[in-house]
């Protein structure tokens, strides 16, 4: 008879085993755990490079404004010089370009023609720079419609007329030459008369708010009066042709209005 077969009593490797079911859930979280944070990192990857692309962008798109926007400048300041030097008719785009140091297509595609450029030079010597803001927006306006007092606010604004047209009378005076010899300029002249009128309305208006017009002064009539007076042509002939000083201009031009419009 045979012997049995020896059986080991030494116990069985663990790792030959099948999983112990109780282990797979902590298995299977881990797996999901380690998944998540994998997501969030590509995930939070693709934002940065994302964000890092639009910074790019947007930087790359500031410079070529800027870059725009100094040639404009040097432009439309070329423009302003040969105007005041050599009258609209005889300054050309060639002049200006080369003034300018651009192409004469870059003063084309960056500011337009001399009609355009005459009202850009225009335009820029109203508010005193550039910048895209309106002038019922800037601090002088803000200013006048801040100030309670009529007597004030009608000194505070012919302060602003007053230096309003010491920057435009130049150009303004090169604009009503130019009005006579070419139609686009001659609509110029007569869109600048009606901001000026529209500037003197508004003007009136917040006066008459502040009951600041005289007894049978009515609000049209009064800025009919502020129209006609800050007109830079009067500012050329007392400022710059008789030697008045600004401040003598100015006194004046308050004390003209103030007698005209304001109550005794």
């Amino acid at each position: 008879m045979s012997k049995p077969a020896n059986v080991s009593s030494q116990p069985s490797n663990p790792a030959s085993e099948p999983p112990d079911a109780a282990s797979q859930p902590s298995r299977r979280y881990a797996s999901e755990v380690r998944d998540e944070q994998a997501r969030r990192t590509r995930r939070y990857a693709s934002e940065v490079h994302d964000e890092q692309a639009r910074r790019t962008r947007r930087y790359a798109s500031e410079v070529r404004d800027e870059q725009a926007r100094r040639t404009r400048r040097a432009i439309v300041t070329a423009a302003h010089e040969l105007f005041l030097a050599q009258g609209y008719a005889a300054t050309t785009i060639d002049g200006i370009a080369e003034a300018a140091h651009v192409s004469r297509r870059t003063v084309f595609n960056s500011a337009g023609g001399k009609a355009a450029l005459l009202k850009l030079a225009l335009d820029w010597a109203v508010a005193g720079d550039d910048e895209p803001i309106a002038m019922a927006d800037r601090p002088a306006a803000k200013a006048i419609q801040a100030e309670p007092d009529p007597r004030k606010a009608l000194m505070l604004w012919v302060q602003t007329v007053t230096e309003v047209a010491a920057r435009v009378a130049p150009i303004g005076e090169v604009l009503t030459a130019a009005a006579d010899v070419d139609p686009a300029a001659a609509e110029l002249l007569a869109e600048a008369s009606r901001n000026r009128l529209y500037g003197a309305t508004s003007f009136i208006r917040y006066l008459a708010s502040l009951e600041g017009l005289a007894t049978g002064m009515t609000e049209q009539r009064a800025a009919d009066l502020c129209w006609a007076l800050m007109d830079g042509h009067l500012y050329r002939l007392l400022v710059i042709q008789r030697g008045w000083s600004a401040v003598e201009f100015t006194r004046w031009l308050s004390d003209s209005l103030a007698a005209a419009l304001l109550p005794t």
